[in-house]
């Protein structure tokens, strides 16, 4: 991208979620000018932070609506911009999920579609960022050892998920791969993708339902005070994510697809450690890390198969993220500063959510 930031529109799909609330500010605060979708204007819970946004930069950012599985849904919200995030996409957690087609591939899919084609009706698009998952990359933990130095790399495509086995790896994957092929067929706008891992850090929107927020909030809430089970996984700050999305917008050389995730994976007990030094009266958080017996053991009754078991316990690997690094100039945080962010916030936002709940009770 040859002009200045203040002379480019760009459009953020999913504007109220996670990560496209933190990409939305940074967009602002370098200068563009910002068009982002959400679901209904009218939800003024989710669409506070933007709101608030809007008025710390009169006339910088517009807010339209826009439904994934809406053909042309897209088109009035990207005519005129130079770059696309596509960061929204529907996500269930796997207890949710009844029909997993139905429930998460269609509309990842169809969603990206429509996405795209608005691109490519719109005329003016240069580059289509993305959001996607270090889980378009592998379906399970124990892939990863089947690729060169059992290291995670860009260069494998997930091809053990399906929709009755992962769906929600699944559905990222068919559209990632849908995407690719959008792009193939044309030659105005270039793709890049972001696989970014478990993605934690102070949210800007309570009322997210990422998976990420999900997962921390059981260790938070004590689920695990017995014990951590012997779970890792790759991450990466959602202010590291958010400036990579622009990196990966901004950089002309940047193409095809990014890890964006630290090089070493964090176990649960990791992260209990970390906050524990931080908050050391909170007895929720475990102490011990928790032996593989009980989990193998006990993990059914509390929703995890054998099969993840098997493919995911104890399992770690390192990351190859050199490329965000050399390519796209990231500088990660440290995860003991991503944590304390998330969990800082998690308090503050747990506390608005008692007191909201008071008042409404009065």
């Amino acid at each position: 991208m040859n002009a200045s930031p203040a002379d480019r529109t760009v459009l953020v799909t999913g504007g109220s979620g996670f990560v496209a609330a933190h990409l939305v500010q940074q967009l602002l605060e370098r200068g563009y000018r910002v068009r982002a979708t959400v679901r209904s204007t009218a939800r003024t819970d989710k669409l506070r932070p933007l709101r608030a946004l809007q008025d710390a930069r009169p006339g910088r950012l517009d807010l339209f609506e826009a439904d994934l599985l809406a053909e042309g849904s897209f088109d009035e919200a990207a005519r005129g911009c130079s770059v696309v995030f596509h960061v929204a996409s529907p996500f269930l957690m796997p207890e949710k999920i009844k029909d997993g087609r139905r429930d998460v591939v269609e509309p990842a899919l169809r969603g990206t579609r429509n996405v795209v084609a608005a691109v490519n009706r719109a005329g003016t698009v240069e580059r289509l960022v993305l959001t996607s998952t270090v889980g378009a990359i592998f379906g399970d933990y124990v892939d990863v050892r089947e690729m060169d130095g059992q290291t995670l790399s860009e260069k494998y495509v997930n091809t053990t998920s399906t929709v009755e086995n992962n769906p929600y790896h699944y559905a990222k994957t068919v559209a990632e791969t849908a995407a690719r092929e959008a792009e193939a067929a044309q030659d105005r706008w270039r793709m890049v993708a972001l696989n970014p891992g478990l993605i934690l850090g102070p949210s800007l929107t309570p009322a997210s339902v990422s998976g990420s927020l999900f997962l921390l909030d059981e260790l938070f809430k004590g689920y695990f005070f017995y014990g951590a089970p012997d779970f890792s996984f790759t991450t990466a700050d959602v202010r590291d994510v958010a400036a990579a999305h622009i990196a990966a917008a901004e950089r002309p050389g940047a193409y095809g697809r990014y890890i964006v995730a630290a090089p070493e994976m964090t176990s649960f007990h990791q992260m209990a450690t970390i906050l524990r030094e931080r908050r050391p009266r909170d007895l929720r958080l475990p102490r011990t890390a928790l032996p593989h017996w009980p989990v193998r053991l006990l993990g059914p009754a509390f929703g995890l198969s054998q099969r993840y078991i098997r493919n995911h316990l104890g399992i770690r690997f390192p990351v190859d993220n050199r490329r965000s690094v050399e390519e796209l100039g990231l500088v990660y945080r440290p995860i003991e500063e991503t944590l304390t962010d998330h969990y800082r916030t998690w308090r503050e936002q747990r506390g608005q959510g008692r007191r909201g709940a008071s008042a409404r009770a009065r």
